[in-house]
């Protein structure tokens, strides 16, 4: 039985309000004290926390890892490396790949690869329907048996409400949550937000109403089906307000956001900086405002990365060319902690969004008990990060294969030391 012990470290976790410095025993891949170190225990490993933040792993809810299909743009073992040097224990990936994760057999053996590599914790998304082709559902039970935690179209809309309201129906009855980006099909077609910069540039637009019809559909049919959703990187304040509205109206739905949609807006698109390609595209600074704003007042449940690789033959094209999608796993932490200090709502809340808060959202979490949070028994899944170290995010030097980010050259403060999963030290 392997056994560790951190100490002089600053502990924080959200989720049972603790905020001070104690010292963390862990032992055969669980916390067995917090604060009070056992009589008789003695470390195999001591971990001197001197001057750093002892937090849970972090619970990244969209990340692309690339694998099967895409592995010139990423690899399983490039992109778990990127997880845990983000302090990242646990992801969730969506079913996009090639194939889709729409056969139990593709999801048990991606989820068999990550375990061999020892490194983060992994949570497949199952395909909704076939090939993400929106016509014939998958088989929604094998796939959980398989391991999926839910069912996503990815960034694929679904044309036919009526097949949406077929799967919200039959997840529903099962109680399986549907995983769902809100973007109504015709109108999502462009490349940059709708408004003056988009004219300007001669770009074709995404009005804000591509999102917010598709919520407002989604919202109806959970009203009429009962199914649980969570929609996917929410971007605009009108998208927001329909969010509130729902959940006050006690609709079983949850949302998260993007870092790239939570820092940046369509102006850092600056001269048709492809690097800010992305999708959803990036809005106005009053999105961004409302969007803070309700990531900060729980209105959004969790911040995200949004992680997608992209090789540079797909990237160092005109902009309206180019795949969208970015690097972030190694930036979620940094950028969570920049975002609880300018928005003023403190370091604890800024960790709460990328650990317990979306942990929550993960149906499997209540098998493994500890996943975004520190208590005794649970799971010895954390993230010793150093708050006060200022660093610029430099491409070349992250570990993930994709080397494109929006926040390139950004000085950022805040960087993970060591990455613990189950007790073993797997970064740093």
């Amino acid at each position: 039985m392997k056994t560790t012990l951190i100490t002089h470290g600053r502990v924080i976790d959200p989720a049972s309000g603790i905020d001070k410095k104690i010292d963390i025993a862990i032992a055969d891949g669980k916390i067995v004290a917090i604060g009070n170190t056992p009589v008789g225990f003695k470390p195999d490993r001591t971990i001197d926390a001197t001057d750093c933040v002892v937090a849970p792993g972090l619970v990244d809810l969209a990340a692309r890892l690339r694998e099967p299909g895409y592995e010139h743009e990423g690899m399983l073992e490039s992109e778990m490396a990127a997880a845990i040097a983000g302090g990242v224990t646990s992801l969730v990936c969506p079913p996009d790949t090639d194939p889709v994760l729409d056969e139990p057999g593709l999801v048990e053996m991606l989820k068999f690869r990550a375990e061999k590599l020892q490194c983060a914790r992994l949570f497949p998304l199952g395909a909704l329907t076939r090939n993400l082709a929106g016509g014939v559902l998958t088989e929604m039970a094998e796939l959980t048996e398989a391991g999926c935690i839910g069912f996503s179209q990815a960034d694929v809309p679904l044309a036919d409400t009526q097949v949406l309201q077929r799967a919200l129906l039959y997840a529903s009855t099962f109680g399986y949550t549907v995983w769902l980006r809100p973007q109504d099909r015709d109108l999502g077609k462009g490349v940059a937000a709708s408004g003056p910069l988009a004219t300007r540039l001669g770009l074709a637009g995404v009005p804000v109403s591509a999102e917010t019809i598709a919520i407002f559909t989604i919202v109806e049919l959970m009203k009429s089906t009962g199914a649980r959703v969570h929609l996917c990187r929410i971007s605009s304040a009108r998208g927001v307000a329909l969010v509130r509205e729902a959940k006050a109206q006690g609709l079983p739905l949850t949302c998260d956001v993007s870092i790239n949609s939570l820092h940046l807006a369509d102006v850092d698109i600056g001269y048709f900086d492809s690097r800010a390609r992305l999708n959803p595209p990036l809005r106005q600074q009053g999105d961004r405002e409302a969007l803070s704003a309700a990531l900060a007042d729980g209105t959004i449940d969790a911040l995200v990365s949004d992680h997608t690789p992209v090789e540079a033959d797909a990237k160092t094209l005109p902009f309206a060319e180019a795949e969208p999608g970015a690097t972030g796993l190694e930036l979620l932490l940094p950028l969570a902690l920049q975002w609880g200090e300018r928005s003023g709502v403190g370091m604890a809340r800024a960790i709460e969004v990328v650990t317990s808060a979306p942990a929550r959202l993960l149906a499997a979490a209540d098998a493994d008990t500890g996943i975004g949070r520190l208590i005794e028994g649970g799971v010895a899944d954390l993230c010793i990060f150093e708050p006060s170290l200022e660093w610029q995010v430099k491409p070349d030097a992250l570990k993930s294969q994709g080397k494109h980010t929006p926040f390139s050259g950004y000085p950022l403060v805040g960087r993970a030391r060591h990455t613990l999963v189950a007790g073993r030290v797997v970064h740093g």
